[in-house]
Parts: C-alpha cells; structure tokens; sequence
C-alpha cells in the first residue's frame, strides 16, 4: 500500500457489495476494528452496544473466553474435514447435545439458516412425494430460491424472482399479537388450503415472524397448524433459527404452543454469532421414510463451527437466560412505551422489541440518530427493532430501548 494509510471505508465503497444493498450503496456503512462484551469499537472510535447482536446470533456478546477456547483449541487439531465418510469429535458431540435438547434423534449440520431451510424443504419432498408445500403471508426464510418461494410472496423479496421460483400454497397472515383472541375464520381457512392434494408440507415461524415484518401471533395458532397437519397427513416444518435458544422467552418458539414438529430449522444463536453453522433435525421414522437425503455442503459439521456451538450451547446451559430474557422483555416495554403515542406499533416478546413507524423508516437518519445515543440499529421498512444480547444490562437495554424511541422518532 505503498506506506500510506488504508481509507478501508473508501475501499469497502468501492469494492464490497453488502447485504440488501444497493451499488452505489445508498446508506454508508461503518467500518467496526474490534468487538468485546456487548460494544462494537468503530474505526472512528466511537464505542457502541450492538442492539442487534449482530443479526440476532451473538447472544453471549463477543470475545467470550469459554468460546474462544474452544476454537483454539480445536484450530490445535485440525480446522475442516470433508464429511462425507469422515466425521470427528466436535460435530458427534453437538449433534448428540442438539438432540438431546430438543428431543429430534436425526441431526444434518448444515452451513447456514438459508441452507437448512433447503434441506428441511429436501426432507419433505422426498418424505411425502409431494412438491409444495404450505405456509403463511408475511413469513421469512432464507434468501436461497427453495427458501424464497415459501417467504412472504408480496412484501419478501420473491416477487423480484416471479417464474423462478417454485409456486407455493400460502394462507393469510397470521392474526398479529401473542394475546389476540383466536380467529376461528383464519383457521377454517388454513384448514381449507391444507387440503390441497399437491401439499405434503407445512413450514412456517413458531410465534415470531421475524425479517418478514417482525410480528408475534398467539401460540393457539401454532397448535391449530399441528392439528390441520395432523388431519391432512402433513409434515410441520418450524423454521427456528431466530426463535430457537431462548429469544422469544422459551427455549424454542414451539415451547410457547406446547407441540412438536416433525422437521426442525435451527442456526443464528447456536453458535453464539462466532461462526455460520446451522441444522435441520428430525426423527428417525422421517429419516427412515427418506433413505438417501441429497444434500451435502462442503463444509459441513465443520470442526471449528462445531466446537464454538458446542461452548455457545454449553454457556446457555449454565446462565440464567430466562432470568436475562425476562430483564430484558421488562425494560424495553418500560424504555419503548414513550414511542406507543407517536407510532402505528410497539411490540415486545422476550429479547425482542419492535417499533413499527406510520411510514417507511430513513434508515441512513434512524441508523445515525441510534448512534449518536450510543448503539448500533439496522432498521428495515416501517420497522426500528432490537434482539439484545442477553448479556446486556438492565441499563445497557434502557439505552437501547431509549436509542429506538429516538431513531423512530427522527
């Protein structure tokens, strides 16, 4: 570089191509030098709480002793091995500790939440012979194509792709608010499109709905699902890979409705935000009905992947995260109540808190307004949330809560 200083932003612009961004890009971005606890340190030198957790993964904050060692210590013996006819430690041991929390005997590790939607949608075609399956309006999923087809077909991004993607059978939006009454009319309706004799799957988000728009709908309708799969023969999908690990106050989103689903999606949190891991798991009658599951990632069961899950997993165990959850469910209903008279919506469900504008959020004011108090926001659409560490302080969330009232109210 020929002595002179690195302009990293400069070269970022010019370069790198982000994440639902434009190029040029629209909105700056801001170049982060380090990360420890829950504070990101930007080039600039400002110190900031990621109210984010880094895209709702880092549930333990950064620069976690108990997972770095575990890394390291698995980078000592060995960092990849192919997974086809070899397997090794880490991946045997997390499989086992994923099973034995959830309680689904068949376990494929997979790169990303993206990738093992794929699989999950794999496992259905190739269990029940059929090829669409059914889901909900208003829903996320991946952004890979099998994931795209069954995410919202109006407002997700697979409208873009319309004729590319395979055609899927979706019933309404689920009625929003965890304690809104039931809806019968909304179930007869799920129950009428069940009946298509091309669908052999349902998938959808237990509870939370999350990039598809943020909202929260009662448990009872997660139940009445199980019961029209049950009546159709279908195969239930729960696509946790936001809710799973305590997130939305249980440990998975079915928790909340007291089911079980056939196939199971889980990532994001499983490996504390260090590394991009995931899994789909399901039973071994389903596995059985399956045989040869095509599908097989390079760096699958990744040693160093697979070891930081299993210290991100060991740490949930030993932390009071309901407690921690339940903390931080109090103070951002507290911090965001003085946004509920100048809003369309606000919205709380464990570690979760949503601010929903009249009209679309200026993401460049609100992420700037946001740290100018302090903490790093990525809002989208009408919509300012957070997913908050849950090692956060109680004051660590009041300064969130108080840096979205702000960002919304730019």
């Amino acid at each position: 570089m020929g002595g002179h200083p690195v302009n990293l932003a400069e070269l970022d612009a010019r370069h790198v191509w982000h994440p639902y961004a434009t190029v040029p890009p629209a909105v700056p971005t801001h170049v982060v030098e380090s990360a420890e606890g829950v504070r990101l340190r930007l080039a600039d030198g400002r110190e900031v709480i990621d109210g984010m957790s880094s895209w709702w993964a880092a549930i333990h904050g950064y620069r976690v002793p108990e997972i770095d060692a575990a890394i390291t210590g698995q980078l000592g013996r060995m960092a990849h091995v192919m997974f086809g006819g070899l397997t090794h430690e880490p991946a045997i041991l997390l499989a086992e500790r994923l099973a034995a929390m959830t309680g689904y005997e068949k376990v494929f590790l997979a790169d990303s939440g993206s990738v093992a939607v794929e699989v999950a949608i794999k496992m259905a075609v190739q269990a029940t012979g059929k090829r669409r399956l059914l889901t909900v309006r208003g829903g996320y999923h991946g952004d890979t194509f099998g994931c795209m087809s069954v995410c919202d077909p109006v407002n997700g991004m697979h409208h873009i792709f319309s004729g590319a993607v395979a055609e899927q059978v979706f019933a309404p939006v689920p009625p929003l608010g965890y304690d809104a009454p039931v809806d019968q009319a909304y179930v007869d309706e799920v129950d009428r499109l069940a009946g298509d004799p091309a669908v052999g799957a349902v998938i959808l988000e237990p509870v939370v709905q999350g990039a598809g728009g943020m909202r929260f709908y009662n448990p009872a309708y997660l139940r009445a699902f199980r019961e029209i799969c049950d009546r159709h023969g279908l195969l239930l999908i729960a696509d946790e890979i936001a809710t799973g690990f305590g997130r939305s106050g249980e440990l998975f989103g079915c928790d909340h409705a007291g089911i079980r689903a056939d196939i199971v999606t889980l990532g994001k949190a499983m490996t504390g935000g260090y590394m991009t891991m995931a899994a789909t798991l399901t039973t071994p009658e389903i596995a059985e009905r399956i045989g040869l599951l095509m599908h097989g990632p390079t760096y699958m069961g990744n040693p160093l992947a697979a070891a930081a899950a299993g210290a991100s997993l060991d740490l949930l165990a030993g932390r009071p995260w309901r407690a921690e959850v339940g903390l931080i469910e109090e103070t951002l209903r507290k911090g965001l109540a003085p946004a509920q008279a100048s809003v369309a919506d606000v919205r709380v469900l464990g570690a979760i808190g949503v601010i929903e504008c009249h009209e679309p959020v200026d993401m460049k004011k609100a992420q700037d307004t946001a740290l100018d108090h302090g903490v790093w926001l990525r809002p989208f659409g009408k919509l300012v949330y957070a997913m908050p560490p849950y090692s956060c302080t109680e004051a660590e969330v009041a300064t969130i809560a108080k840096a979205m009232v702000a960002a919304a109210t730019a």
